[in-house]
């Protein structure tokens, strides 16, 4: 029965899906007709090892209009914001010193705030502090809103995958935000599906006004996708892969990943135990009940079973093809999973037990701390 269960629910996702396989096409370097004014907004907390090769790329973009860079050095204690002022941006970068963080607010989030009082120009890039972008990457962003008329232009950065532990785990990172979040339902104008990716988000500063601000999203631990949430209600948004972002944080070793995963896993079940047995059923049934009808099961059941596994191998492949790896890893998806499975049933004993999301030394007990 359960394997004619996967069976079905492959059916439905391969199928009936959004495509969530696929994503959007990168955006092709290009020039926007239009060159009006961007404030590009840094929030940035203990990041003395990227946040010269980042803010430099973000110096060097060659956007044909005014831009100016403020960077928020939300209370580092590693020299963060010292290594920015260092940095030869002249008028076009400003370093904020970030103020105590209010009680309701997520640290990114009142950071972002105090960036934006900064600044009015008409649209606003939030961009992560770990992140390197190509000089045309400002222009291509303007160019994708100018043209389209989104309110909110984000793009899921490609994120580092040189370790062992990069190479086996970061792909499905990303396939699972698709499968979360399928680009084709975020983009359509008449689906209720809303997501970003916080490592780009170029946000018209009007919409940013209808919707209240960013104290619209004060405490939401995932900004982007509570952002994108707010913005679809009454205005168009576009989520892609990017080719000229990437990120530049390490994650070197297997807990690393595991660490980024359970600050947000649970957060994202809405701290709810019934959505965590749903979602560790849910996947079990997905991802593992195929392979164990393969190698327990008979008859149809073991057929039923093998067809799952080669319909989410198969589903993969694009997004291995994105990072360079190799076809097997498909065949192995069902292991990377169960990793995935322990790290948010990890996240939800975290909270449970008091010890909550824990992120760059802060602590968040619970939802909307």
């Amino acid at each position: 029965m359960i394997a004619f269960l996967s069976l079905l629910i492959w059916v439905v996702l391969l199928f009936w899906h959004g495509r969530f396989w696929q994503s959007e096409p990168e955006l092709a370097p290009a020039l926007p007709a239009r060159a009006p004014d961007v404030a590009i907004v840094v929030p940035a907390r203990d990041e003395a090892g990227v946040i010269a090769a980042s803010v430099s790329s973000l110096l060097a973009q060659d956007y044909p209009g005014r831009f100016r860079i403020v960077l928020v050095d939300d209370n580092s204690t590693d020299g963060t914001g010292d290594i920015a002022r260092a940095l030869p941006g002249g008028e076009i970068l400003e370093v904020v010193g970030g103020a105590p963080r209010p009680a309701g607010w997520a640290g990114k989030t009142w950071a972002m705030q105090q960036g934006l009082a900064q600044t009015h120009a008409e649209y606003v890039l939030l961009t992560d502090a770990d992140i390197t972008h190509d000089p045309r990457h400002l222009a291509t962003l303007v160019a994708k809103a100018e043209a389209s008329g989104v309110d909110l232009v984000s793009e899921m950065v490609r994120l580092t995958c040189d370790s062992p532990a990069e190479q086996a785990l970061v792909p499905a990172f990303v396939y699972f935000f698709q499968m979360l979040y399928p680009f084709a339902w975020v983009n359509d104008p008449l689906s209720a599906t809303a997501g970003a990716a916080g490592g780009t988000m170029l946000i018209r500063r009007r919409a940013l006004g209808r919707i209240g601000g960013i104290e619209a999203i004060s405490g939401a631990l995932i900004d982007d996708c509570a952002l994108a949430a707010k913005v679809k209600r009454g205005g168009r948004i576009w989520l892609g892969h990017s080719g000229l972002a990437q990120s530049i944080r390490p994650y070197p070793e297997a807990g690393d990943i595991w660490r980024m995963v359970t600050r947000s896993a649970y957060v994202q079940l809405r701290y709810s135990p019934l959505l965590l047995l749903g979602t560790v059923l849910g996947m079990a049934v997905m991802f593992v009940a195929p392979p164990w009808y393969v190698v327990h099961g008979s008859g149809l059941a073991c057929w039923a079973g093998l067809a799952c596994w080669v319909g989410m191998g198969w589903s993969f492949q694009p997004t291995l093809t994105r990072y360079g790896r190799n076809w097997v890893w498909g065949v192995v998806l069902p292991a990377i999973a169960l990793f995935y499975m322990a790290a948010t049933i990890a996240a939800a004993i975290d909270h449970h037990t008091g010890r909550g999301v824990i992120w760059k030394s802060r602590a968040y007990p619970g939802a909307g701390s």
